[in-house]
């Protein structure tokens, strides 16, 4: 029987209640999103609030946290009601093109680990579904209504699988985005990328940074790259 929860250093996420479990891949985007000068974030498709958690350890911002879920919504705010940075977040069960925050907030960071199973054979888990299959969340709706919330020299961070890449970058112009950071992940070395770390910013960047990652250089020995983004998270890091 899987574990219904997660340990991590100064929190622990239960995931017994949500359809989409922790997984490396919120992991790698809680760690690897720019914070510095943020006050104000938005975790779009929280989930666990795994990502939210992240976020609120390495910054001071306010979060707002949104599931279209109910059941995710619970389990994100018991996870959250449990955790050190209660008072600095809130979730609301929403989709995002219905989200109306305050209108005086716009967001320095919008972060998600969004849906990408395109056209993938769906599976008989209803919210499993809900919480993997783009039709309840395009890339295109989702950097549309993103666009709209984001503070003029903020960026959104996104997780993706590698070869939806450039149809990102292209999706981001339209909705005048441009890539300001990407990184690209590898399982183990010598294998192709299999997703992709990348910020978009409302600001043009002139030469966006790039880089790789590795995730392990063996079985279970992670990479010195990623044990120095998520050593402050991993109980065995």
């Amino acid at each position: 029987m899987a574990n219904p929860y997660f340990q991590f250093k100064k929190f622990t996420v239960w995931h017994d209640k949500c359809a989409m479990k922790v997984g490396t891949d919120g992991v790698l985007l809680g760690a690897w999103a720019s914070t510095e000068r943020c006050q104000r974030i938005l975790d779009v498709g929280t989930g666990t609030g795994l990502i939210a958690l992240m976020l609120a350890q390495r910054s001071t911002a306010i979060l707002d946290a949104i599931d279209i879920d109910s059941d995710a919504c619970l389990q994100a705010r018991e996870n959250i009601a449990k955790s050190p940075f209660a008072n600095r977040i809130q979730v609301y069960q929403t989709s995002l093109s219905e989200y109306m925050p305050d209108e005086n907030i716009k967001y320095d960071l919008i972060v998600s680990n969004p849906p990408y199973f395109i056209d993938s054979l769906k599976c008989p888990d209803t919210k499993r579904n809900l919480a993997r299959h783009t039709d309840t969340l395009s890339l295109p709706d989702l950097l549309r209504d993103s666009r709209k919330l984001l503070a003029p020299e903020g960026n959104i961070a996104l997780v993706l699988p590698f070869d939806q890449r450039e149809s990102l970058i292209d999706l981001a112009r339209e909705e005048s985005l441009s890539p300001s950071r990407e990184t690209h992940v590898s399982p183990i070395p010598d294998a192709p990328p299999k997703r992709l770390l990348i910020e978009l910013s409302a600001t043009p960047v002139a030469k966006p940074k790039s880089s790789h990652l590795t995730l392990e250089i063996e079985r279970h020995r992670y990479s010195d790259e990623f044990t120095a983004i998520a050593k402050d998270f991993y109980l065995k890091m």
